[in-house]
């Protein structure tokens, strides 16, 4: 069944900050004059509507402090404009980066928010030359824009999904260059990389992400790790998950707690052998 919870039903996160960011993190805030990993990600280390997300299974399981610095809907961006989390996540012995998809960056194409990585802001004139029959003013957010975009016309969203793939792999040798400790770079998803990557699927998580692209990038890592959850896990439903009945259809969109145990005993068993 799902939790409930007092007030609306939704899970207390316990916001909060570190340094001089004015990004919001998952608390409660932890301190940082201890040894500690970090992890870097998107709405699955955050861990949206799961009680217990796998940055706080792996500190259950290993022992070593866990300090989750994942921010909803993130995308690469979201760190490389904040200096201080990228210092602060220097700090750590190990900093766990999951692999965004390759929407929510600003690219030549159309820019993002540079905190809310999925916020929409404006559309380039290649873009708006190359889709001259959308309207663009009804986009609030990227996945909803380039969904629409790939149904518009898959032959021209094509050329949408190569400079985004070209951005991210840009984007995101970048940031694994820009931490100074160890990484683990994380592949956590339903399948395994496409082999290929020539399709442009706009619905298949991590966006647009191919192998073809891990491999221009896992060798700016330390290490790399691919967590394909199990069918089980996928089937899961709402069980476990913490949400409001407003929340209910996105609580449905992502990975619940059989999942992050998952990719928690994963990570335990990688930081086994790399530390």
């Amino acid at each position: 069944m799902a939790f409930a919870y007092p007030g609306d039903g939704s899970l207390d996160y316990s916001p909060c900050r570190y340094g001089k960011s004015r990004l919001v993190f998952r608390g409660p805030q932890r301190q940082l004059d201890t040894p500690f990993c970090a992890t870097l990600g998107g709405t699955e280390t955050y861990g949206k509507f799961v009680p217990r997300p796998f940055p706080a299974l792996v500190e259950d399981i290993t022992g070593r402090r866990l300090i989750n610095l994942g921010c909803m809907n993130a995308g690469p961006d979201v760190y490389l404009n904040d200096p201080d989390i990228l210092q602060i996540a220097s700090g750590g012995d190990m900093v766990i980066v999951q692999i965004f998809g390759a929407l929510n960056l600003s690219n030549r194409l159309y820019a993002v928010h540079p905190r809310r990585n999925d916020r929409f802001v404006r559309a380039s004139s290649w873009l708006r030359s190359l889709y001259s029959d959308v309207d663009f003013t009804e986009f609030h957010f990227t996945r909803h824009m380039v969904q629409t975009l790939q149904s518009v016309s898959a032959d021209r969203f094509e050329v949408v999904a190569a400079e985004l793939r070209g951005a991210w792999v840009v984007r995101m040798k970048h940031l694994l260059n820009q931490i100074r400790s160890p990484t683990l770079l994380l592949w956590m998803a339903g399948h395994t990389p496409d082999p290929q990557g020539t399709d442009a699927d706009a619905y298949s998580d991590p966006l647009l992400v191919n192998a073809a692209m891990i491999e221009k990038v896992r060798t700016d890592a330390t290490a790399y790790l691919e967590v394909v959850i199990s069918p089980e896990a996928r089937c899961e439903g709402l069980g476990g998950k913490g949400f409001s009945p407003m929340e209910r259809p996105a609580a449905e969109g992502v990975p619940g707690p059989m999942a992050h145990q998952e990719v928690a005993r994963a990570i335990a068993d990688a930081l086994a052998r790399l530390m």
